[in-house]
């Protein structure tokens, strides 16, 4: 799979009725995006008919008509056959861009043109990948290999780049961050003359894909950059440092997006330094870049990290709703705060984030990782859609109706436009851009979900497996089997019950069950010989305070919290009684065999399909399998003995714990 193509490979396809419609392309507006559609589509024309599409200037020549409507809401499209000509029309160039792409995934999917009329407007305002691409070239939790942006502290333009460009259009993303979040050395100086010239470059083909460049921006930049002593964001020179920067800036790259900041985290300077809140910082430089349309999106990864284990009442995950909450609608109109799914770190399982349904008058952004970090790290398959999902509808309790974690993210619960969805980036210069190929689906999925949150898993599943492998019935279903089954494979043979974090410190792959017990990052389980699980409940840390009722009190106790999270709120005796009947240590148990018979499962599928999908493809793909079906059984033996060691508690069924 060429990484010019991915799941943009325009197969022949046998569905003739198309093919009236190609005797030429007509617009009567003219920019890069509607360019960039119009090769679109000719370069589907040749690979799935054969012909050659000619662009002509005569509307009456033309086979596919595409135009701009004032009808329809900005990035909105419309796509409809008519005897003499197809029409795609957008609220924009780039709702033209979208109905395209949208009616070449349904003739890959050999679907009729004369059933193909759809109409759709993105429910999400923003649309975003932030990458974690340091510019020597290195990514921060790649997968993937490098970084197809930097390379020895320069800026890449290339045709990788158009192709980039191309794959996140076509699934509606509209805002690219380009650098790591944690801005350090040469990064901190790309909002200098140094990189303008490439950025323009840059900025050039994202906008003809209708997509905004953003940076994330270095909050010390007045320390590190300038002459000045202080990054206070209160204090006159500060923002006269910031006023002079942010205007060269915006003179040399119009029409930029905006800064993404991380502060007050992990170490990154930010306005606690100085005494001041996020929305002083926030807010300080929002109204500078106000008048060229910018954003400031402010990461809510806030806490303690430097926390004493041995105190129990800490609590990492009530940190952003304690640091954030109070500020709501204290923030500017051009201020979005970015907020995690959940309130640690990207876990296979945790419960959403308080903070959505917590902040009513503020900006908010839905934040997840589809570089999978804690989950597999691209090595294993783990499809994280049905994941998104479930949080996008999580009923928050916030408002009478529309209170959906999907409702705020877009902007209905509050009526507000400067929202969306952002995904930590998964892609590499590897050839199939994600190392894993399997791991292409949640780049797709993301993008589609965010364009579209009404999608179920299976559906995007199937339809990014149609793109990338083509319409063979026992492939698809194959392939579909292996991705929807995946989260909830490796939530088996890893982390049980919402617990999280069971990984060896630092690079996160693998089991190490004590790897952040004794640790200042406020990651614990605290197992002991009795039980596990962490007390967040109102004899606990009080976290579950957080939530609106009902969620709060469903959360408070044992009885009636979610089973799939009793031990993230709880701690739990071993012998307590599932629902199922099981004990919690035999559900320990269980479910690690379990997860490792599911993962042996995978690989005998995917070798079913020997010589039904490209052999490089099948076997990247089986050697990745297998290495998930080994790391399974590590996680699996050193997850369950541990926890008989600890209890003294043998498996009911005698199967081997060491």
């Amino acid at each position: 799979m060429a990484h010019s193509q991915a799941w943009l490979c325009y197969r022949t396809v046998s569905e003739p009725g198309f093919r009236q419609y190609l005797t030429g392309v007509y617009t009567q507006e003219g920019d890069a995006v509607l360019d960039s559609g119009i090769r679109e589509l000719q370069l589907a024309a040749q690979g799935m008919f054969g012909v050659e599409l000619p662009r002509t200037e005569a509307p009456e020549e033309a086979g596919i008509r595409l135009q701009v409507s004032p009808e329809l809401k900005t990035e909105a499209y419309r796509i409809y056959p008519g005897e003499a000509a197809y029409t795609i029309e957008g609220g924009s160039s780039a709702g033209v861009l979208y109905g395209i792409f949208q009616l070449l995934r349904r003739l890959q999917a050999e679907v009729p043109v004369q059933e193909i009329r759809e109409s759709q407007t993105p429910d999400n305002p923003l649309r975003m990948l932030n990458h974690w691409d340091n510019m020597d070239g290195s990514i921060e939790r790649g997968y993937s290999g490098k970084s197809f942006f930097f390379q020895n502290d320069e800026i890449l333009v290339n045709d990788r780049t158009r192709d980039y460009a191309r794959l996140a259009a076509s699934v509606g993303i509209n805002g690219v961050v380009i650098n790591n979040v944690n801005v350090k050395h040469a990064a901190t100086s790309l909002i200098t003359g140094r990189y303008f010239d490439k950025l323009r470059s840059l900025q050039h083909i994202f906008a003809g894909y209708g997509i905004r460049l953003f940076l994330s921006l270095n909050f010390a930049a007045p320390l590190e950059l300038g002459s000045l002593d202080t990054s206070d964001p209160l204090d006159a020179g500060v923002v006269s440092w910031w006023q002079e920067k942010l205007q060269e800036v915006y003179e040399a790259l119009p029409g930029l997006g905006g800064f993404l900041i991380k502060a007050d985290s992990e170490g990154r300077p930010g306005p606690f330094t100085y005494g001041r809140t996020h929305a002083d910082g926030a807010n300080m430089l929002a109204d500078i870049i106000k008048p060229w349309g910018g954003l400031i999106i402010w990461r809510c990864f806030v806490y303690n990290c430097k926390q004493d284990w041995r105190d129990r009442k800490t609590d990492r995950a009530r940190a952003g709703y304690d640091h954030f909450q109070p500020l709501d609608g204290t923030f500017h109109d051009n201020v979005i705060l970015q907020i995690k799914n959940g309130p640690m770190d990207f876990q296979v399982r945790e419960p959403v984030s308080p903070l959505f349904g917590g902040l009513e008058a503020t900006n908010q952004m839905l934040e997840v990782q589809i570089a999978q970090e804690y989950t597999g790290q691209q090595r294993h398959v783990c499809y994280l859609i049905p994941m998104f999902r479930e949080v996008l509808d999580f009923r928050t309790h916030c408002a009478p109706e529309k209170d959906t974690v999907r409702d705020i993210a877009s902007g209905k619960t509050h009526g507000r436009t400067n929202c969306g969805m952002a995904a930590v980036a998964n892609t590499g210069d590897d050839s199939n851009w994600t190392g894993h190929d399997l791991a292409a689906a949640n780049w797709y999925g993301f993008g589609r979900l965010s364009f579209d949150p009404s999608l179920t898993s299976e559906e995007i599943a199937r339809e990014w497996a149609t793109l990338t492998f083509g319409t063979d019935p026992r492939v698809l279903a194959v392939v579909e089997n292996i991705l929807m089954g995946s989260w909830k494979t490796y939530e088996k043979y890893t982390s049980p019950l919402g617990i999280g974090w069971m990984v060896n410190p630092n690079h996160h792959y693998g089991p190490n069950v004590d790897g952040y017990e004794y640790d200042r990052w406020g990651t614990y389980h605290r197992a002991d010989h009795k039980g596990i699980g962490v007390d967040r409940s109102t004899e606990g840390t009080g976290y579950t305070t957080q939530y609106k009722e009902p969620n709060a009190s469903m959360y408070n106790t044992v009885e009636t919290c979610p089973e799939e999270l009793l031990l993230f709120f709880h701690y739990v005796p071993y012998n307590h009684r599932l629902s199922g009947g099981t004990t919690l240590i035999q559900h320990i148990y269980n479910t690690h065999f379990e997860g490792v018979e599911e993962a042996d499962a995978m690989v005998r599928m995917w070798l079913e399909l020997a010589g039904k999908v490209p052999e490089e493809i099948h076997r990247s793909t089986a050697s990745r399998l297998e290495e998930q079906r080994l790391h399974a059984r590590e996680w699996r033996d050193m997850v369950n003995t541990y926890f008989y060691r600890k209890s003294g508690i043998p498996d009911e069924l005698n199967r081997t714990i060491y």
